[in-house]
């Protein structure tokens, strides 16, 4: 059975009945409805992402929730800016670049994307297999190796529309850290007070945890998976042809993607908002400031489900890890395949697109290789979102020189206020990740 290109979602609304239906039934029929906003979401919040707001939870206590209300702009105009670029032009970032760039700038943005992402997956991958040690016992090295087959197998043999289905319920499991927020005590206070008063210190350890939560807040990773699944969506859609040669369907093909890729960005934040308040208020707030363990990081959920924290923290470690893999390896994939002008697409058959699999198999495995290695899983989640926010200035600096580029855009312009957000997002970007560097030389 051939693969249908990644497609939103556009289920029928069933009746819900009288006004006394339940509201859990009602927020289901309505994350039925949701589109791969919620999925590119849901990969934002992967191991990587849970460890790195764990760690700073932990860490700083409540002193850092202020990030989550800068960086949601942030990281929403920027994902739109991505998809923008794939609706305007027809094809992704890096084919973007091959055809208006110099391979000086094509190639080291793509190996530097690689690497990011394959240390990422790594990490990804083995926080995956540490958590099933955690509730089944057995290797863990084992459980990584599974994982990363399990993902490449999935990719290439599953059509994507019901793989994205599959993926998208999976990031409930991330409602758990909502409700732990309501059985725990929080200060109210100092809660409120570290999400609307920005508060910096010039430390190495704060400086590098504040880049850590940008990179794994704004990846890199995700700017080319948006890009090139939108012009996948934009090739399926009977009629729809690049903005730059049918201007007149730009209000029609942006203003779906506009809602769809705000509302995920949002779900993403909100929930690495409760990760950081369940961590500061359960960990911090008892001495406990250094995440070393899978099981340190799984304490956060115990006021909830007393010994079933452990559990819950497994599957929200796997679940999400099976949501990114496959979006960290087809970043990969879908960045070289361009690059390099082979056929890309998850909705095309292995025979048809042995490269970009190739591409994607290989990625995935050199992570999880990285695990055969002495690894704290931890530490390596953690250190891969520094690794994405220095890895992101420059890809999101020839991104918004693309936006005013005529010859990409063919004179379709990006609206200002999303340019000022754009350009906003790189200069915050490169400020943090300029300082620490600095701190760490």
């Amino acid at each position: 059975m051939a693969k249908k290109p990644a497609t939103r979602i556009t289920t029928p609304t069933r009746s819900v009945g009288s006004p006394n239906s339940s509201l859990f039934f009602r927020i289901l029929l309505f994350f039925r409805k949701l589109g791969p906003g919620i999925v590119t979401g849901a990969a934002d919040d992967d191991p990587s992402g849970i460890a790195t707001y764990s760690q700073v939870g932990a860490q700083f206590g409540f002193s850092m929730l202020w990030t989550m209300l800068l960086t949601y702009p942030l990281m929403a105009g920027i994902q739109e800016i991505s998809a923008w670029i794939g609706r305007v032009t027809g094809v992704g970032i890096a084919a973007n670049i091959r055809r208006y760039y110099s391979p000086i700038v094509l190639y080291p943005l793509v190996v530097l994307l690689l690497i990011a992402n394959v240390i990422n997956l790594g990490a990804d991958i083995g926080a995956m297999g540490a958590a099933l040690r955690m509730l089944v016992g057995g290797p863990a090295h084992f459980y990584a190796l599974m994982f990363g087959v399990i993902s490449v197998l999935a990719a290439i043999m599953v059509p994507y529309e019901r793989y994205a289905q599959i993926l998208k319920w999976s990031a409930l499991v991330l409602f758990v850290y909502i409700a732990t927020a309501v059985t725990v005590h929080i200060p109210l206070h100092a809660a409120l007070f570290g999400t609307v008063v920005p508060r910096l210190t010039f430390s190495k350890d704060y400086l590098t945890a504040l880049t850590a939560v940008f990179g794994t807040t704004i990846s890199p990773y995700l700017f080319f998976w948006q890009a090139s699944v939108e012009v996948a969506e934009q090739k399926a859609a009977p009629g729809e042809k690049p903005l730059k040669v049918a201007p007149q369907q730009e209000k029609a093909q942006l203003e779906p993607m506009r809602g769809d890729t705000y509302l995920g960005m949002a779900f993403s934040n909100v929930i690495a908002y409760f990760i950081i308040l369940d961590t500061a208020a359960v960990l911090h707030t008892h001495g406990i400031t250094d995440i070393q363990t899978t099981a340190q990081a799984a304490e956060a959920l115990r006021p909830l489900a007393g010994e079933l924290a452990f559990l819950l923290f497994s599957i929200g470690i796997i679940g999400t890890g099976l949501i990114a893999i496959p979006v960290l390896a087809g970043s990969s994939a879908y960045a070289l395949a361009e690059a390099l002008k082979w056929p890309i697409g998850l909705e095309r058959k292995l025979h048809r697109a042995k490269g970009f699999y190739g591409i994607l198999s290989v990625a995935t495995l050199l992570g999880v290789a990285l695990n055969f290695t002495a690894i704290n899983p931890i530490k390596a989640l953690f250190w891969s979102a520094v690794i994405n926010g220095v890895a992101a200035v420059p890809i999101m600096i020839v991104m918004m020189l693309m936006t005013t580029n005529k010859k990409i855009t063919g004179g379709v312009r990006l609206p200002a206020l999303q340019q000022a957000i754009g350009w906003v997002a790189t200069g915050v970007m490169f400020a943090v990740a300029a300082c620490t560097i600095a701190t760490l030389l």
